[in-house]
């Protein structure tokens, strides 16, 4: 009997071609955008459109019907996605890197997951905030995860549990896999920026997790991924910078560009105040703030796709990114979102106070980028020092992720 999942392969779309599809979708993500910030879910109408269009099946292996993209890919067109409507950009490469992260899972997880549906939507959050049992065939599993992107239309979870033995003793960190059915959401979500992604709390109590929806983190950091494991090379790329590239950079990439064309496209019309500029594109000085903002998109877009073809390479060629190409990795990640919260700020004071009315979407880009900036992984500070660490050879670790 031929195996279900072989007759789900099919050619997937080029990077051209979901890119075109990204791109129609950026003016209806828009009109939605006020809608999902009121309801802080991603309006319905936002999640058809984007699931017809493929933007959830972005990481999915293809032999389930998925597209398998490359980082870079993923990248790109979630970041078109944004010049739309952040909350939605966010929520499809959040839901997108969970989505790789069941791809390491073994393969009768994987079934589970996308063997029905490889529409199905991924949440979670990997921090082991939660207790466990051992018992037999698996764990017995209780806690509340915070923020959970895409809860509200997530049809399973990645959570983190510290992984104890039979005595009890914690052993190990794992992640599992939960279907919806076996958890609550609790509507937390309450906050300045990134509203529609419904990044809410996660909440379960004595579910069991059989042993095959269980892998360990410091073995994914590591590549070691299990036995049952296939597929292309996309499941081969680094653990935590696929992470920390998909969701966190993509998405202020996008909204950078969004912020710099609105303000481009008002220059025309806009006049200074209080100066006898008619029109905000005839000043010097606003001219240099528009030069200096694009500049720092693009260096940020440089570092991005700088990483990103390293990463892609290193799982293409079936290699392991050394110590310091993985911190060079987070480095540039981390700071390409630098440079975009700088450029926001310089385009805000560009185009005036007019940037902050509740009409002018420009005062949601500014919010979404500041609270999706501020992401516990970026860290800024602390991976520049991490960085400068491995510069000059100083054998002092003060992250596990690496």
């Amino acid at each position: 009997m031929a195996d279900p999942r072989t007759e789900k392969n099919h050619l997937s779309p080029e990077p051209s071609d979901l890119l075109r599809n990204a791109r129609e979708l950026v003016p209806h993500l828009a009109r939605n955008a006020e809608q999902g910030e009121r309801d802080r879910r991603l309006p319905d109408e936002s999640v058809k459109l984007l699931t017809d269009a493929g933007m959830f099946r972005m990481a999915v292996p293809q032999r389930y019907g998925g597209h398998e993209v490359s980082l870079r890919t993923l990248i790109d067109v979630s970041a078109v996605l944004a010049e739309g409507d952040g909350s939605s950009s966010w929520v499809v490469a959040v839901g997108s890197s969970l989505a790789w992260v069941v791809s390491l899972f073994p393969e009768q997880a994987q079934d589970e997951v996308f063997g029905a549906d490889p529409d199905t939507r991924v949440s979670g959050v990997l921090t082991p905030s939660a207790t466990a049992e051992r018992v037999e065939g698996g764990f017995r599993v209780s806690g509340r995860w915070h923020y959970a992107s895409g809860s509200w239309h997530a049809g399973w979870s990645v959570i983190g549990f510290p992984v104890p033995d039979s005595t009890g003793q914690i052993v190990d960190q794992g992640m599992a896999l939960i279907p919806a059915s076996d958890y609550t959401v609790q509507d937390t979500w309450f906050v300045a920026g990134m509203r529609a992604t419904g990044s809410n709390c996660l909440v379960a109590q004595d579910v069991f997790v059989p042993d095959h929806r269980v892998v360990s983190v410091p073995k994914a950091m590591a590549g070691d991924y299990p036995v049952q494991r296939s597929g292309g090379r996309q499941p081969r790329s680094a653990f935590v910078q696929f992470l920390t590239a998909a969701p966190l950079v993509a998405t202020q990439l996008g909204l950078g560009r969004a912020a710099l064309g609105l303000v481009k496209d008002k220059a025309a019309d806009k006049a200074i105040t209080f100066t006898f500029f008619e029109k905000q594109r005839d000043s010097t000085a606003f001219q240099l703030r528009i030069a200096e903002a694009t500049q720092k998109i693009d260096t940020a877009h440089l570092h991005v796709h700088r990483a990103a073809a390293d990463i892609d390479g290193a799982a293409e060629r079936g290699e392991a990114l050394d110590p310091l190409q993985r911190i060079q990795a987070r480095a540039d990640l981390s700071g390409a979102v630098g440079h975009i919260t700088e450029a926001i700020d310089i385009l805000l004071t560009a185009h005036g106070a007019a940037s902050f009315a509740d009409t002018n979407p420009l005062q949601r880009i500014w919010r979404d980028s500041a609270v999706s900036a501020r992401h516990a992984i970026l860290q800024p500070a602390m991976i520049k020092e991490m960085y400068g660490k491995a510069l000059l050879g100083v054998e002092e670790h003060i992250s596990p992720l690496v």
